[in-house]
């Protein structure tokens, strides 16, 4: 029969400390979370801009892709989210028939117990999970709406951002080897986590004292007044848009800031654009706010915003998108406030991560060979 330990002679108390120390063991091993939403990439801008679909069969590649990586650098274990739209059983299936090359090189894979909703609680509850078990890193796959949920429960476990979803002004667009062995790396202790993570910003909104919810890109007040299929892309119904950061490269509605003012993702300032109809502004934005849908967009007046530097919306009525997403419906009555926050989750650098392991010769077996200059 097959044991951890084979005990001889052994008294009741040292078998309790011997298996105290055993279930220690167990608990200090490195865990990291992968987080995959299965519903990213699929809204109604992809029908709007005939865009591509981002198919579930790929996102289970990209989890044993990640995983190999994990398994590489010694990660221990992985928890995951179950899901209904299969991508958990997918792998949790070819997992248990060996499917994926050598099983015994990669992490164990716990899938959490959870119940399942189909929704944004899902997520808010498996990162909360993911945290209470330890994990070190957690790799989100998914757009910026996934990506905000999993930044409002993962406190300072560092994330590792994956683009899987719509819009992608937040993700990375990264092959999933890399970024699994950016992941082992952080949650491993090979690299400095300080050395290699920064702290992103948010944007904040409360409606009449009360905190509402969190953007980590964008957030456009829009003169529709209903969530309906919660997506963004009328241009005409855009009124205000706030910025954390803003590249002219982005796809989404910080584009049309992107294209105007650029701002870095670290710098300490975000920006407050006021929307109005093309040729009725200071100029006109051709903007991609979703994608395959160019629009020209009027901007009317552009400021920076500092951090807590509170700009005020009352008066109007509509929604608040937060990440493209219409989330909080508002009355003429209502008073929305909207700041910068410099406290967002910290976010491992992918490329700074590689860069730090490859100076340490992290990747390097003793006998390689190789001159090093």
């Amino acid at each position: 029969m097959a044991c951890d330990v084979l005990l001889i002679g052994t008294s009741e108390s040292n078998i309790l400390i011997l298996l105290m120390n055993m279930k220690s063991k167990r608990t200090k091993e490195t865990a990291v979370g992968i987080l995959v939403n299965p519903a990213s990439g699929r809204d109604v801008r992809r029908l709007v801009a005939r865009a591509s679909v981002f198919q579930n069969t790929e996102k289970c590649n990209m989890v044993y892709r990640l995983l190999g990586a994990l398994g590489a650098l010694g990660v221990g274990q992985v928890f995951m989210m179950p899901d209904g739209a299969g991508v958990a059983c997918h792998i949790r299936h070819s997992l248990q028939h060996g499917r994926h090359g050598h099983p015994e090189k990669l992490p164990r894979v716990h899938f959490l117990e959870m119940s399942i909703e189909d929704g944004p609680a899902d997520t808010l509850r498996a990162v909360e999970l993911m945290v209470n078990h330890g994990v070190r890193t957690i790799v989100v796959m998914g757009g910026d709406g996934t990506h905000r949920l999993v930044a409002k429960q993962c406190g300072d476990v560092p994330l590792v951002t994956l683009s899987t979803g719509t819009n992608n002004a937040f993700p990375e667009i990264r092959e999933a080897t890399i970024a699994g062995l950016a992941a082992g790396l952080v949650a491993t202790g090979r690299v400095e986590p300080d050395q290699v993570c920064s702290r992103g910003k948010v944007l904040r909104v409360d409606k009449n004292g009360v905190h509402k919810d969190t953007a980590l890109v964008d957030i456009c007040i829009s003169s529709s007044e209903w969530i309906g299929t919660r997506a963004l892309w009328e241009p005409a119904t855009f009124r205000n848009l706030f910025v954390a950061f803003a590249r002219p490269d982005a796809v989404g509605l910080s584009s049309i800031a992107g294209l105007v003012h650029p701002v870095c993702r670290w710098a300490p300032y975000g920006l407050h654009l006021t929307l109005t109809a093309p040729g009725k502004g200071m100029m006109t934005v051709l903007a991609p706010i979703a994608p395959g849908l160019l629009a020209p967009v009027g901007v009317s007046s552009l400021k920076e915003i500092r951090c807590n530097e509170v700009e005020t919306i009352s008066g109007v009525s509509g929604t608040v998108a937060l990440d493209g997403e219409r989330e909080i419906e508002f009355a003429a009555h209502d008073r929305l406030k909207i700041w910068l926050d410099t406290k967002g989750p910290l976010i491992v650098d992918v490329s700074k991560a590689l860069d730090r392991a490859a100076a340490d010769h992290v990747f390097m077996a003793p006998d390689a060979g190789l001159p090093i200059t």
